[in-house]
């Protein structure tokens, strides 16, 4: 029967570490307390990093506890994991924002009722000095440089500080605050959860067991990543999420299909494949309702070009002539007047069905027209 729920537990795994040490915890015969942390370092969880939260929720449905670590504090040093460079350091501003979204966002996933939420800033910044001498005890400078991110910049002479130094050790504190059986992630975080392991023994702490999952691949061939554009946050919009979907291509179908929806995909064509993914992404988040709107938006406005049933209005600002980059920025969510021009140099703007190349454009013109940004983005343009 263990074994059986072991199975269960470590889906899609990559690394279960140490050998036979989930199978030890288990027997315990006590709900354990697996943990997985989170640094606010984007405002979104999507479909990737939703992964080990999957391997939670299936810990939680077994009858033990998700321990889900906001990582408001670590989020000040920034995980260099996989960096060739020190990450930007966020406002205390944008660290909040980001940790209040994160919860929302990981309950789409997770059973609230068995899951415990702490901020890794009730003990870390709390620690003296002399703590964090200690702390730093648990390793040594050689051990840490093991690290491939670390080793690389290392060779290359590029810059490391302290501070990324002491990421690892902070993490594996988590573990020791919460006491953790087993502690969940992707990859790349495997050295820095067998440094907890290390750091929990240095505290007198049966050490964790540590289950790694698998990286998800997007649309692009690149790791799914808020910072670079290619991912499906889990709390978009319907349509926007159905969309994202559709862009995966057929070969990477069968990856998405094992981890994010853990079945295997339907016996169709490639095509019903991808809407199945999209329906079943969707349904997550928003439900069937959602799931059917959005599916409905994406066959009138990307498959058969058509305008969306239902639109948006959108006010023209004072003035005239109106700037096209500034409105795009202001209402249809593009990212920098450049990007906005960029985009109606290649026609990715349209009037009324119609590309159109001029930036500056008479109100009266757009007044009750439809603006098309994009794909899927679409408003009707009012003058008051």
């Amino acid at each position: 029967m263990i074994d059986d729920l072991v199975r269960s537990l470590t889906r899609n795994a990559v690394d279960v570490l140490p050998e036979g040490a989930l199978e030890a915890k288990l027997r315990l015969g006590r709900p354990l307390r697996v943990k997985l942390g989170i640094d606010v370092t984007s405002p979104d969880i999507h479909v990737g990093r939703a992964i080990p939260l999957q391997r939670m929720r299936a810990f939680q449905d077994a009858g033990h506890v998700g321990v889900l670590i906001i990582g408001d504090y670590t989020t000040r040093i920034g995980d260099p994991s996989g960096r060739s460079h020190e990450r930007p350091i966020l406002s205390d501003e944008e660290i909040d924002t980001n940790a209040n979204t994160y919860l929302e966002q990981a309950m789409v996933v997770l059973d609230r009722e068995r899951t415990e939420v702490r901020y890794n800033g009730e003990w870390l910044s709390k620690l003296s000095y002399a703590d964090v001498v200690r702390l730093a005890r648990t390793v040594t400078v050689a051990r840490l440089l093991e690290r491939d991110d670390f080793e690389q910049r290392f060779v290359a002479k590029l810059p490391i500080s302290v501070s990324e130094l002491l990421y690892p050790l902070m993490q594996a504190y988590d573990s020791v605050a919460v006491e953790a059986d087993v502690e969940l992630g992707g990859t790349d975080q495997l050295y820095n959860l067998l440094t907890g392991r290390e750091v929990m023994t240095h505290y007198g702490l049966e050490p964790q067991v540590v289950l790694t999952t698998p990286i998800l691949v997007s649309w692009d061939g690149e790791k799914m990543s808020s910072s670079l554009g290619n991912n499906i946050p889990l709390t978009a919009p319907p349509e926007e999420m159905f969309g994202r979907t559709m862009r995966i291509p057929d070969e990477l179908l069968p990856q998405w299909w094992t981890l994010v929806v853990e079945d295997e995909p339907p016996e169709a064509e490639p095509m019903e494949r991808k809407l199945a993914l999209a329906r079943w992404i969707v349904e997550r988040s928003h439900g069937k309702d959602a799931a059917r709107a959005a599916e409905e938006h994406f066959t009138r406005v990307v498959r058969r070009h058509q305008v969306p049933e239902e639109l948006p209005e959108v006010t023209l600002p004072e003035g005239d002539p109106v700037h096209l980059p500034a409105l795009l920025v202001g209402s249809f969510g593009v990212s920098s007047t450049s990007e906005a021009r960029r985009l109606v140099g290649q026609g990715g703007v349209k009037v009324d069905g119609v590309p159109i190349a001029e930036l500056d454009l008479p109100r009266a013109s757009l007044a009750g027209t439809v603006l098309q940004v994009g794909k899927r983005r679409f408003a009707r343009l009012t003058a008051a």
